[in-house]
């Protein structure tokens, strides 16, 4: 039998209560953090915790104001202060190395996480951050985005998960998507969105001294694959869209094994 995940709560220095599930092993494997998107939760890696357990020491949060956590005392959050959040958890709960996993958003955190914790980064595993082309975006172009969202919130993740998924993404995969990333509170999610449409991976990446390695879908635009290619390596899963690791979990763990094989 798979040893089983734990729950555990915590209070942050930001005052945010954060729910994470963890495992821990008696391993000198390194622990992997997982985590998730924009609007989203640590549910979304179920089936990539299920295919890993017992291999790996695994953390997976719920950031600040996502899923089952409570923002903190700001209400202007942002990606450095998300960021953040995830630092105190490693120092907090991880000894020893770890690679960071992140999905959209949760790969800009996860790069700005390991250029902090420095060498106790072993590698950083980005799911399909830049789909939308993050660092690349013009004045203009930042306010559109923004403004689909603060015009008509929910119909703005509706757009999103509509412009961001594929012809083979499944139907109730695309309803629940829809349904549970509008459940989003706009007071916080404003704010991170505002920061993230101007975050710049150019800063951050000639930090990062561990290997990066991406695993797309078939959307991330050329612009953005020209720009990170001198940092990283990248597959791409030509069947998927934003979400490969819900859209085809099979194909998508193959992957993330083979990553991590180069890391650990």
């Amino acid at each position: 039998m798979k040893p089983q995940m734990q729950t555990v709560t915590r209070t942050m220095t930001t005052g945010a209560m954060v729910h994470f599930d963890t495992l821990r092993l008696d391993t000198d494997a390194p622990t992997l953090l997982l985590v998730h998107g924009w609007t989203c939760r640590r549910g979304y890696w179920k089936q990539q915790v299920d295919h890993l357990k017992g291999r790996y020491p695994i953390v997976v949060p719920d950031l600040p104001g996502h899923g089952e956590s409570v923002p903190g005392h700001s209400n202007q959050a942002n990606v450095a202060e998300l960021a953040d959040c995830l630092v105190e958890l490693v120092r907090d709960e991880v000894s020893g190395p770890v690679i960071l996993v992140g999905h959209s958003m949760g790969g800009a955190l996860a790069l700005e996480a390991a250029r902090r914790i420095d060498g106790q980064a072993q590698g950083v595993i980005l799911v399909d951050t830049f789909v939308i082309d993050f660092g690349g975006l013009d004045a203009e172009t930042q306010q559109s985005l923004y403004r689909n969202f603060t015009d008509d919130f929910i119909g703005g993740i509706h757009w999103l998960i509509d412009s961001t998924t594929v012809d083979q993404t499944p139907e109730a995969l695309k309803t629940r998507l829809k349904m549970e990333m509008a459940e989003a509170d706009p007071n916080w999610a404003l704010p991170i969105w505002r920061s993230l449409l101007t975050w710049q991976p150019e800063n951050i990446f000639p930090h990062i001294q561990c290997p990066i390695r991406a695993i797309n879908g078939r959307l991330v635009p050329n612009t953005a694959r020209k720009r990170c290619r001198p940092y990283l390596r990248e597959v791409v899963m030509p069947k998927a869209g934003h979400f490969p690791q819900l859209e085809d979990p099979a194909r998508f763990n193959q992957l993330l094994d083979e990553a991590l094989s180069t890391m650990a």
